[in-house]
């Protein structure tokens, strides 16, 4: 802990050091409303000379980012669309390094979402949390399914890392990622945008602002996202890997009656089809386990094995193994249909301001989304492995139900020195689900052939893995002030009280009644201080303690409904924000330390059992402290007119204490998945005018790098370090009619140099399997599986403006 708070310090305090030794300027300032729209990240505009102010609402109020003392990334709508963004799956490539974004297994239906190292391995199950707390407009989603729904017409996406627990609403141990749309401008206008790509991509989508009448503005939104299958399915008529069809559409309408009343309603729509990554067998037992004496390779962490007994099987002549590059049609043919998620909600959000000191804020809504997964992945990747006549490719279905409410009461203001924000939370949460495993193949007498095990899916949910269902109730207050005795000295104090109840019932397991429940409530309180100084005009400090908390909950797959308790986290950060160089350049770096306490980790087991396989998961509390450490920078620099140059960093440390493992009550050591030690993510924009009539050819690149990390907590094996490079070209800002109509073209790629490695890489099939015995089998050693990230994609676009 030591040596990392040292290096947190000294690299914090260099900066501070050097920058203080700058020439700093003061912010050139905009209009807020105009200055969150136009601050992209690029900032590659030929037209401006300096680096435009960025305008967050981390605070619940309009501030300069490089004034507010929190360590933020924002990611604007210029950033998306150099990128190529159209879900949030789009950023797992690493845009901004702290924040971590992954598939839960190969599945699109659902995404882990990680900050700081706070990432849960499983959310994918009704009475279980998340680590960072996702919103939409202010507000909180409940559940990570239906998260990669298409994304509408975004204004930013604020990531705020590190604790957030006084302002915002459940979850928040490792940050927010807070999504803002464009609201309605009351002016006409809109865009129309198109464009088609490789594996028969296509792209659409439609904003509109109709002009404000009695007071009323609307907005209405369209999209629609396609991409055909990356890798084909051998299997006539059946769906194949990486596909995805979103359709989705949103209405805004805000009602101004007097000029302190604004009302903000807004309806939005979404339906996903999609399929998994495919699971490819990297490799074939790698460990060159044998009977007889364990070996060191061969082994099973949380195990205590003498000697191994069984045989490893041979792979039938049709299974290819392949660990080094993406398979383009996979050796195993399917069945296989979209999952489908539909998502829809319902937001008002109304502010008054009742005099100059206070404004009262209202956001209630209503939410909901209903997943159908059908992911048959693995083929003969994974368990059981061959056997004559047998069954195997372990078709995981599942079906959740969700839906929430939510209400927010808000006072924010100013009295005198005081800036302050209050406020109450409601949230009521209702998750239902269920899932099957069958078998979907049968292999013949000797391997060299197959069919489809047509009576198993006859009736697919004939056998229930597992079903059930869960309540969740939160309801919170909370508060914090801002006191500026001087004009550089800024002293912020605040905290949130919650009492959360959760009830849940374990229907059925195994195919099963179970009846296990859950029933427990829970208060805490989170306090956070924050102190800042303005060194002057350009350089900011501030040093910052806050906690943060995530609620317990029990395990679905797990055949007790086995329960765990929250766990809390102590966060201590310091940072420096500065713009210099005339405004051309802007360094900030934060370094910080989290202690985290009762852990929440997931031990996996799968029992083979005649023609299933189910997946068992228990989570358990860590004993002890979980540390995490790290340091983030980012540099943005506009050395000449029309050029922007990006970087940005993150260094995380993580370490768990030993844990025992649920299966075979033996400790082991355990790990933070989906966090690399070392991240960073550069980028290069430019513009230049063509001609006098406002016409740019602009330049978009963008490189991210990201070390290997662990995807399971049980195991040390890792994934592939990877560096993925996008990039756009385009022509923009086409004068196309005398009326202010304008045409943009740009051609854009995204993994330009179609470099391939493995996000996701499960060692469980290549030891021998969980037992309490001196004794480990490996009759089903196979070897490891795992996904390789999506190929190179391209295609070209056009937006007409008007």
């Amino acid at each position: 802990m030591l040596k990392n708070t040292v290096r947190a310090g000294l690299l914090a305090g260099a900066g501070a050091l050097a920058l203080n030794a700058m020439p700093a300027f003061a912010a050139e300032t905009a209009p807020a409303a105009d200055a969150a729209a136009e601050a992209p990240a690029s900032d590659a505009s030929a037209g401006e000379k300096g680096l435009t102010e960025i305008v967050v609402t981390a605070t619940k109020r309009e501030t300069n980012l490089q004034k507010t003392p929190i360590s933020i990334n924002v990611v604007s709508a210029e950033t998306i669309k150099d990128r190529h963004v159209q879900s949030l799956l789009d950023l797992a490539d690493g845009a901004v390094p702290s924040l971590r974004v992954a598939t839960f297994e190969a599945r699109q239906t659902a995404l882990t979402i990680g900050i700081r190292g706070i990432v849960p391995l499983d959310a994918n199950q009704p009475a279980r949390e998340q680590g960072v707390g996702v919103y939409i407009d202010g507000v909180y989603m409940g559940r990570q399914h239906g998260l990669n729904a298409a994304l509408f017409d975004m204004e930013r996406v604020e990531v705020l890392k590190g604790p957030q627990g006084t302002l915002f609403g459940r979850n928040t141990e490792g940050g927010a990622l807070s999504l803002v749309s464009k609201a309605p401008s009351g002016q006409f206008g809109g865009r129309i945008s198109g464009g088609f790509g490789n594996y028969g991509s296509y792209n659409g989508e439609i904003h509109l602002d109709l002009p404000e009448y009695h007071n009323f503005s609307v907005k209405l939104d369209g999209v629609a996202q396609y991409q055909g299958a990356t890798v084909k399915n051998p299997l006539a008529g059946q769906t194949g890997w990486n596909y995805f069809d979103r359709r989705g559409g949103r209405i805004a309408v805000r009602w101004k009656p007097t000029s302190d009343i604004t009302n903000d309603f807004s309806y939005d729509n979404g339906w996903d089809s999609n399929s998994p990554f495919y699971s490819q067998l990297l490799n074939y037992n790698p460990n060159k386990c044998v009977a007889g004496p364990v070996t060191q390779a061969c082994n099973t962490p949380g195990t205590k094995f003498t000697a191994l007994t069984g045989t490893v099987k041979a792979l039938p002549g049709l299974v290819v193994v392949n660990g080094q590059t993406r398979m383009k049609v996979a050796d195993i043919g399917v069945p296989q249909q979209p999952s489908i998620d539909r998502t829809h909600g319902f937001t008002n959000t109304l502010k008054w301001k009742v005099a100059p000191e206070l404004e009262l804020r209202s956001i209630t809504a209503w939410r909901g989304v209903t997943s159908e997964q059908w992911d048959n992945s693995g083929g003969a990747h994974r368990v059981p492995v061959y056997a004559a006549n047998a069954p195997f490719s372990r078709y995981s279905l599942a079906n959740l139900w969700q839906h929430q409410f939510s209400q927010e009461l808000q006072a924010v203001g100013s009295v005198g020195i005081v800036d302050y924000v209050a406020g109450v939370f409601y949230f009521n949460e209702h998750v239902s689900d269920n899932a099957a495993t069958p078998n979907s193949n049968i292999w013949n007498a000797d391997g060299t052939g197959y069919t489809i095990n047509t009576a198993a899916l006859q009736n697919p949910f004939a056998s229930i893995d597992r079903a059930s269902v869960a309540n969740s109730k939160s309801l919170a207050g909370y508060a914090q002030a801002t006191v500026n005795p001087t004009e550089a000295l800024h002293i912020t104090v605040g905290g949130r009280y919650t009492h959360d109840e959760k009830k849940g019932t374990l229907v059925t397991f195994r195919n099963a009644a179970n009846g296990n429940t859950l029933d427990k409530t829970w208060n805490k309180f989170n306090p956070m201080a924050t102190i800042a100084y303005d060194v002057n005009d350009g350089l900011h400090v501030y040093a910052k303690y806050a906690t943060g908390y995530r609620a317990g909950g029990a395990s679905s797959r797990s055949p007790t409904y086995r329960g765990f308790d929250p766990e809390n986290v102590k966060s201590y950060e310091v940072g420096l924000k500065s713009d210099f160089w005339d405004h051309r350049a802007r360094f900030n770096i934060a370094g910080y330390i989290m202690d985290r306490k009762n852990s929440q980790v997931d031990f996996n087991a799968i029992y083979v059992s005649g023609s299933s396989n189910v997946n068992v998961l228990e989570t358990v509390n860590v004993p002890g402290v979980t540390k995490i450490r790290g340091i983030e920078a980012d540099l943005t620099v506009k050395p000449v007119e029309g050029l922007t140059l990006n970087a940005s960093y993150a260094y995380t440390y993580t370490k768990l204490p030993q844990v025992t493992n649920p299966f075979t009550g033996i400790t082991q050591n355990v790990y933070v998945v989906f966090t690399p030690r070392n991240a960073a993510s550069g980028s290069i924009d430019y513009a230049h005018p063509i001609g006098t009539n406002g016409t740019e050819v602009r330049l978009h690149l963008d490189g991210n790098y990201s070390q290997a990390t662990q995807t399971f907590d049980q195991y040390a094996t890792k994934n592939d370090a990877s560096v993925v490079f996008n990039g756009r070209l385009a022509l923009a800002d086409i004068p196309v009619s005398n009326t202010g109509q304008k045409l943009t073209v740009g051609l854009w790629g995204r993994n330009l140099f179609n470099t391939a490695y493995v996000y996701r890489r499960d060692p469980s099939n290549s030891i021998p399997a969980f037992s309490t015995s001196a004794n480990g089998n490996i009759n089903n050693v196979l070897g490891d599986y795992g996904n390789f990230n999506a190929p190179r994609t391209y295609g070209l676009d056009a937006t007409i403006n008007f």
